[in-house]
């Protein structure tokens, strides 16, 4: 088994470098065993967000393209087509995929971002704010 890094998937996705382009294509289809980590696809929807300003449509398309590749072995899959599921409803993926990689383990998930709050109960998620003050 291989790991592969966030430019590799870009390379791959975006297909902006001939060369790198071939060689990231390579890799993903001619290798018998890859693994993918959760930052690696953290960093990857970042990149191809910020980066490349692609639409959420075209960056949940290009992660479940690459999450489905058979010879693919992603890190927690169930939590990333967790994320994934919430991405496509407007979730943030980093927030989502926090979400989840905590969920099966906590009763709760506290944060400030008011964003995270407000989406999460539209969807009756465990998230909220700090509810206390330390004396």
């Amino acid at each position: 088994m291989i790991a592969v890094d966030t430019n590799i998937l870009v390379r791959y996705a975006v297909n902006d470098d001939p060369i790198q382009s071939q060689q990231a294509k390579a890799v993903l289809k001619n290798t018998e065993s890859i693994f993918v980590s959760k930052t690696t696809l953290l960093e990857f929807e970042w990149v191809l967000r910020s980066a490349y300003r692609l639409t959420r449509e075209s960056i949940l398309h290009s992660i479940l393209t690459i999450c489905g590749l058979p010879n693919l072995t992603v890190e927690n899959a169930w939590q990333v087509a967790q994320a994934c599921e919430l991405y496509s409803k407007g979730f943030d993926f980093a927030d989502a995929l926090h979400y989840y990689s905590a969920n099966t383990s906590v009763e709760k998930f506290y944060t400030f971002d008011e964003k995270f709050i407000k989406s999460g109960k539209l969807l009756h998620l465990k998230i909220s704010k700090p509810d206390r003050i330390l004396d």
